[in-house]
């Protein structure tokens, strides 16, 4: 599941991306906030996440604010949700530097919170932040609309014959 971090964090980048203008200007936290409805203090610590990982430049005092550190084209929701979550795994086991776990070879789920992993990764490294300010990544036809060939599909590259949630139907496909 992702948290309120990860959610604030797009919704900040894509709110400087809307902002984004050929002056270079940082925005004020404080005027982001407002237009987001989030506590400014929580803002806070979610893009101190961001500035620590790259996405985000931030400046203090007069005039001062954030900006986004490259091109919206340029940063992946994937990436903005691992620098605010710290990862988007969805078990221990398959955190970036985990100890290797002693029941991999015998675990019967492993392999589909992999698959699961892999669908995600693969989903929201697709969706730009450019694509959500321009309002691009909600279009069927686009990789982020779409459920062809994705866990919601009935055709799906997520083994749903295997025993996956078919969201689609909202069964387990045959085992």
């Amino acid at each position: 599941m992702i948290s309120t971090r990860g959610r604030y964090g797009i919704r900040v980048l894509v709110d400087l991306a809307e902002q984004e203008g050929e002056d270079g200007r940082f925005v004020a936290l404080r005027d982001i906030a407002e237009r987001q409805g989030i506590s400014e203090k929580y803002l806070q610590h979610v893009v101190k996440l961001l500035v620590e990982r790259g996405l985000l430049v931030g400046v203090s005092g007069k005039g001062g604010g954030y900006r986004l550190a490259r091109d919206s084209r340029e940063c992946s929701v994937l990436e903005v949700l691992d620098a605010a979550e710290g990862t988007t795994a969805p078990v221990a086991c398959l955190t970036e530097g985990a100890a290797p776990c002693e029941r991999a070879s015998v675990c019967k789920t492993l392999p589909m919170w992999r698959g699961f992993y892999a669908l995600t990764r693969e989903y929201f490294g697709g969706i730009t932040i450019a694509d959500l300010a321009d309002g691009t990544a909600g279009s069927t036809e686009g990789t982020a609309g779409s459920t062809e060939g994705t866990a919601g599909s009935t055709e799906g590259t997520a083994g749903l014959a295997d025993g996956v949630v078919d969201q689609t139907r909202g069964a387990t496909g045959s085992l």
